[in-house]
């Protein structure tokens, strides 16, 4: 009988390959995790710091440092950080090494409230809480405010964002009863009535133009009320 050296080999050869990639994952799966690298996307670690993330990187009551990584569960890592309020977004990877890496990308508050309870509304309208890293200069919301109905405000708020005018003058955004807006302005201490949001793109050119030609005339401090509800005029209620 004629023996195919040809087909041996290529058995062997196969068999060391698989001893090779066994050897390989069991070696792989028996490294120790190294210390978490986090690195924040956009703005620095200004409301949660890395000590702060590096706390929720925490499996089963114990840190993930030094750990085997086959018996690291990066999905529950990654959903304890989304689960944060203070974080918008975040990606947990490992490297063959073992080398975990946390890209986190903070929540980005545009006003605070400012009533019986305080806290930020970010920039996708959702509740965020204060942080005792760093305090934000947006404008206060005050007024009757329910945490499960910021819509309103957070359009309010939105619109002071994105306009530099409004911006560098709006302090306070106060929500009446009514859900009708008041807004008070940083240099100076007559009440803006907005009333409701109808319209709202067109009252704020026509608190702009009211404001351009009130400093011009330096009449500015001689009102109480600025009335912009009608959005065809602005009307002032003077002292």
């Amino acid at each position: 009988m004629r023996v195919n050296y040809n087909y041996i080999k290529v058995i062997l050869l196969i068999l060391f390959v698989g001893f090779l990639y066994s050897f390989s994952a069991i070696r792989n799966s028996d490294r120790k995790v190294l210390e978490p690298q986090i690195n924040f996307v956009g703005d620095d670690n200004l409301f949660i710091t890395h000590a702060n993330v590096s706390k929720l990187l925490i499996q089963n009551q114990q840190s993930v440092t030094n750990k085997r990584k086959d018996i690291i569960d990066l999905n529950q890592l990654e959903t304890a950080l989304n689960s944060n309020p203070m974080i918008k977004q975040a990606q947990v990877s490992m490297t063959v090494e073992g080398l975990i890496t946390a890209e986190i990308e903070q929540k980005k508050p545009i006003a605070r409230v400012s009533t019986n309870a305080s806290y930020y509304i970010d920039e996708e309208g959702s509740f965020m809480p204060l942080s005792t890293n760093y305090t934000a200069r947006v404008p206060l919301v005050t007024g009757s405010i329910d945490r499960n109905d910021l819509a309103n405000v957070y359009k309010v708020a939105k619109k002071v964002q994105e306009d530099e005018f409004l911006m560098k003058h709006v302090i306070v955004i106060h929500q009446n009863q009514d859900k009708t807006i008041d807004l008070k302005l940083r240099s100076h201490d007559f009440t803006v009535h907005v009333g409701s949001l109808k319209s709202l793109d067109k009252k704020m050119n026509n608190l702009k133009a009211f404001y351009q030609k009130g400093s011009k005339d330096k009449a500015l401090d001689n009102y109480k009320l600025v009335n912009l509800k009608f959005d065809k005029q602005v009307i002032c209620t003077k002292k």
